[in-house]
């Protein structure tokens, strides 16, 4: 079972399956149940034409210089900073974000704005190749509209981290966000329009889920991206893979963190508690289990608890507040099946796994400990402010229960010598990042994604900038001489 934010349904591409009539996607504020703005959505009609609109811009918009690309992005990153509190409102209310993390949000979305408005243009020259005698090089091409169909738990740094390379390697994009978020959907829409983008460069899409396999069948779509359940990721892939169109998978993730024996316990239960809380708990790379050497376990499990007591259910639109609700009342009670179960299976309650008694999607920081395999704290994605403590024997058993899992996003490793988790990070942890003495967290700089069930492909830094773009080999001879 997961409460992983995206799952999504893809029925069989059918014209007369869809009709002309618009969805309509309500809102519902988390913190408090109440009912917040309906937005109207687009027929599938309606999706598709865009869809053209947005592979006629890029006939241009591919030839743009990345100067004129850069300075555009520049504007958008402006644009962000410039309604950093309006936005970060904007998830509070749709989806529970706390005001201070949806602020961070809006300014790491800015950063990497004009990461890529700098970067794209080194990352995407042109190199020569040495192939004794004509001139040879490669050269990186973009592919077209890519579409992108993101989930609600980071509603703007998810579309900004593809939209922001994708943009600047020069292909044109639509988004289908996830349904809860709608507002925000459009949101990061204007602020494209804002800063100067062509009209259909960048285009959002409200439409159910049910519609985009139609939109992946689309010839007007190239290619598709995708952050969301390991479900999700099958049937978009499926999908994508019978059209023969390039896909980028980032899925679900039940990030490891060893605690060995010479962890020091303070900085181990800081660093823990930050890692699993981050966003409430609903992040792919939040900490979810810590497997702890033996012969400290006693005194992590305290001083860990400790901290996450730290985390107090408030109003999310406090500065101060550092734990709000969870997306949904369903999401909440769905996790709170997964904390029950593995109690059921022989998990020890340390703190929380209580649903208070108060109108919204709240749940409390929860630590279970003695977790085993068969339990879903174990062997499951639980999408919310749930930690599993692991007992581990020593540093080889830390590490093969880190690695028994159909996960490999994230990981860590705390320890006092920092040589030593540096091996441990870089050459036994079966994950796509691997921090050491700090927890797992996304930057536009380096590489982003994972392995195993946790996708393919990667996002962002000079890799992900990459990923939808020709790969071209041009080789070029001279022109045979006159006679």
């Amino acid at each position: 079972m997961s409460t992983h934010p995206l799952s999504i349904d893809l029925p069989p591409s059918t014209p007369e399956s869809h009709g002309e009539s618009r969805p309509r996607f309500p809102t519902i504020d988390p913190s408090t149940g109440k009912p917040g703005r309906v937005y109207e959505g687009v027929s599938i009609e309606e999706a598709h034409a865009i869809a053209r609109d947005a592979r006629a811009a890029f006939e241009s918009w591919r030839h743009t210089s990345f100067a004129e690309r850069g300075r555009l992005m520049h504007a958008a990153a402006k644009v962000l900073r410039a309604r950093q509190d309006e936005f970060a409102e904007l998830m509070t209310a749709e989806m529970g974000k706390t005001r201070t993390e949806g602020r961070a949000e809006v300014e790491k979305c800015a950063f990497s704005c004009d990461y890529f408005a700098e970067a794209a243009e080194k990352f995407l020259a042109r190199s020569a190749v040495d192939i004794g005698g004509p001139k040879a090089f490669v050269t990186y091409n973009p592919l077209g509209v890519v579409l992108a169909i993101m989930p609600w738990n980071f509603p703007f740094w998810q579309v900004i981290r593809f939209a922001a390379p994708g943009l600047m390697a020069g292909n044109t994009a639509v988004l289908k966000h996830a349904s809860n978020v709608p507002g925000c959907a459009l949101a990061v829409e204007r602020v494209f329009r804002e800063a100067g983008f062509p009209e259909n460069v960048f285009r959002t899409l409200l439409i159910p889920s049910r519609d985009v396999r139609a939109l992946i069948d689309d010839p007007n779509i190239a290619a598709a991206t995708l952050t969301g359940s390991v479900e999700a990721g099958r049937k978009v892939a499926a999908a994508a893979g019978a059209a023969l169109k390039k896909t980028v998978l980032e899925l679900g993730g039940a990030d490891a963190y060893l605690v060995l024996e010479d962890a020091d316990i303070s900085q181990a239960a800081e660093v823990c508690a930050a890692a699993r809380m981050v966003n409430g708990g609903q992040s792919c790379i939040a900490g979810k289990r810590f497997i702890v050497a033996a012969n400290v376990r006693r005194a992590f499990e305290q001083a860990f608890v400790a901290r996450m007591q730290t985390f107090v259910m408030a109003d999310p639109r406090e500065a101060a507040t550092k734990l709000g609700p969870m997306q949904s009342v369903e999401a909440r009670d769905a996790i709170h099946a997964q904390v029950e179960e593995s109690i059921r299976k022989g998990a020890r309650l340390l703190t929380g796994g209580k649903i208070p008694d108060r109108p919204g999607a709240w749940y409390p920081p929860t630590v279970l400990t003695d977790v085993k395999p068969g339990m879903p704290a174990h062997d499951d994605e639980v999408f919310g402010p749930v930690a599993a403590i692991i007992e581990a024997s020593d540093e080889a058993d830390a590490i093969r229960i880190a690695n028994d899992s159909e996960f490999g996003l994230g990981s860590g490793v705390i320890t006092r010598d920092p040589a030593r988790g540096e091996r441990i990070a870089a050459e036994e942890l079966e994950a796509g990042l691997s921090f050491v003495n700090q927890a797992v967290r996304s930057d536009a700089r380096m590489p982003f994604g994972g392995v195993k069930n946790s996708g393919y492909g990667r996002e962002v830094s000079e890799f992900g900038l990459r990923e939808f773009v020709n790969i071209k080999s041009v080789v070029v001879y001279p022109a045979a001489g006159r006679g």
